[in-house]
């Protein structure tokens, strides 16, 4: 179990929906603050950056894509929550810079074990790692930064997270249940549309030809060592 000091913000305008996933985090020992509008969001962001923020898309004000928007800076993990199962919602959600998402109706022992799966990875994404060049891709961990024929591409924490793990063993098929497993920290396979959807991102950003597809398998980084 992560800290008492770690600090959860949940932003869902739906109080009934609040009080349960906050009563759960508290229960887990995470210090939880509710807000529930999209100006409130930001502004509290802004105050004190908590160490993780679930974050609803449908909010007073403005939505959770906006939210996204304006705290990119700030470089808090988000953990976003969709009332509906709609790959363009998720696609966008995640090109704003949320990290995951959740359908609603959800479970809060899945919610928590995401919570807590998030956190592992920010903690892991502190910790210094050399970096890489792989053809015309340069990855430099420290900085949390990547270009690709000397144009920096701007990628969210858990793209980079992905594109990082691939490039650590190039033209090497990875299992989508392995990338779940090492870089989401999900025990389950219930969560391979997730993978999918961020390399999406990553081919659209990147170009088309730098990730592979193994159908039925997982997906290989196309460069040389």
């Amino acid at each position: 179990m992560e800290s008492v000091e770690r600090r959860v913000l949940v932003v869902e305008d739906e109080r009934a929906i609040a009080d349960a996933v906050a009563a759960r985090l508290r229960a887990e020992g995470f210090l939880v603050q509710v807000v529930g509008d999209g100006p409130g969001a930001v502004a509290a962001v802004r105050q004190a950056p908590p160490d993780l923020m679930i974050l609803d898309v449908m909010l007073p004000g403005f939505d959770g894509l906006e939210v996204c928007r304006r705290i990119q800076d700030q470089r808090v993990p988000v953990l976003m929550l969709t009332a509906r199962d709609d790959e363009t919602d998720q696609l966008v959600g995640l090109a704003v810079g949320a990290d995951d998402y959740m359908v609603k109706p959800f479970s809060m022992r899945v919610l928590a074990a995401r919570v807590h799966a998030l956190l592992r990875r920010a903690d892991k994404a502190s910790a210094p790692v050399p970096g890489l060049r792989l053809g015309d891709l340069q990855i430099n961990p420290d900085e949390r930064r990547v270009l690709r024929g000397g144009v920096e591409v701007h990628l969210t924490p858990t793209e980079f997270d992905l594109l990082a793990h691939l490039a650590g063993r190039p033209r090497t098929v990875v299992p989508r249940e392995r990338l779940l497993a090492e870089v989401w920290g999900w025990a389950d396979t219930s969560g391979t549309r997730t993978v999918d959807s961020h390399i999406k991102g990553l081919r659209r950003k990147l170009g088309a030809d730098l990730i592979r597809t193994v159908h039925g398998v997982g997906y290989a980084l196309e460069v040389d060592r």
